[in-house]
């Protein structure tokens, strides 16, 4: 079983900056979707954004704010974030797919198979 464990997380003032990372205990694979969610109380968990091959795809919510990345070796995963909102404020996961070779924007949190604990957002006005 793939464990994923998130961090960077914190508190900032509007117009702030983030980099949360998320490091995989092992290798998946080259091909596999990887992906940002967040979940506000009272709130489902909605996609960030999806990375695969070094092709991204962000929410239209956070693009032009944030930035996913990840290493070589495809075992971290990154969100930089800039210009941070209120409404940013989350719980953040990293989550990954056990297999397969797409990315689709419709992916819902079902389809991703690993998941990280998650860590905390906050973004004072």
């Amino acid at each position: 079983q793939v464990q994923l464990e998130e961090s960077g997380g914190g508190s900032v003032q509007t117009g702030g900056s983030l980099r949360l990372s998320c490091v995989l205990s092992e290798f998946i694979s080259d091909t596999v979707c990887m992906g940002w969610f967040r979940q506000a109380p009272g709130k489902e968990r909605e996609r960030v954004g999806t990375i695969m091959q070094g092709i991204v795809d962000s929410a239209d919510s956070v693009k032009g704010r944030f930035i996913i990345s990840q290493d070589n070796a495809k075992t971290t995963l990154y969100l930089q974030m800039d210009r941070l909102k209120p409404e940013d404020t989350a719980m953040y996961y990293c989550a990954a797919r056990r297999q397969g070779n797409y990315c689709f924007r419709q992916m819902a949190p079902a389809d991703f198979h690993y998941w990280g604990q998650g860590t905390q957002v906050t973004v004072s006005s």
